[in-house]
């Protein structure tokens, strides 16, 4: 059975290193709430979402326009993967699972994702990300499987790496041996 597991650690980055993540943060935060308004703004005009591709394709445009080409800075898939959220958040809410999006505000529950291209050196404690380097975490345990995507979130500020982590387990099997009876009726 595949069991995936999350391990949050406390990040030390550089002050270099924090300005990117900061900067980073506030991309996804202007692209999350650019999307979302463009999603509105549609669907109140011709009554259906853009949907993830037609946001990727906005995305792209966002990048070559003078007033948003410091959307070039950031990783990319930093960018696609907060307009994947944004298309869950807009799914789940279609299908009755949560509220409407919300627009997102500056310092509340900063933070972006790397679904690839991080390198994790637990001997050193560090872990690399795209565009940052190297950062140095504090280790207090080891990761088990293995690393398929990190969150990076700015909580009480502090800085935090989230690695979601996949392996095999065997299927838990209760170790009792013995059959148990049930009444039904109604007493």
């Amino acid at each position: 059975m595949e069991r995936l597991q999350a391990y949050k650690f406390q990040l030390q980055p550089k002050a270099g290193q924090e300005h990117v993540m900061r900067k980073f943060a506030g991309c996804c935060r202007f692209v999350w709430n650019k999307a979302l308004a463009l999603e509105k703004e549609n669907f109140e005009a011709v009554g259906e979402r853009l949907g993830y591709s037609k946001l990727c394709e906005q995305l792209r445009d966002w990048k070559k326009v003078e007033e948003t080409t410091f959307l070039s800075e950031a990783h990319s898939q930093i960018l696609q993967q907060t307009l994947k959220d944004l298309d869950r958040a807009y799914v789940n809410f279609f299908q009755k699972r949560a509220e409407f999006p919300r627009f997102k505000k500056k310092g509340m529950r900063d933070a972006f994702r790397y679904p690839q291209g991080f390198k994790l050196d637990e001997s050193n404690a560090r872990i690399f990300l795209p565009k940052i380097g190297w950062v140095r975490y504090r280790k207090s345990r080891d990761t088990k499987g293995t690393a398929k995507q990190v969150t990076i979130s700015l909580q009480a500020g502090q800085w935090y790496v989230a690695v979601q982590t996949e392996r095999e387990v065997d299927v838990p099997t209760h170790p009792s041996q013995s059959a148990m009876d049930v009444d039904m009726r109604a007493a």
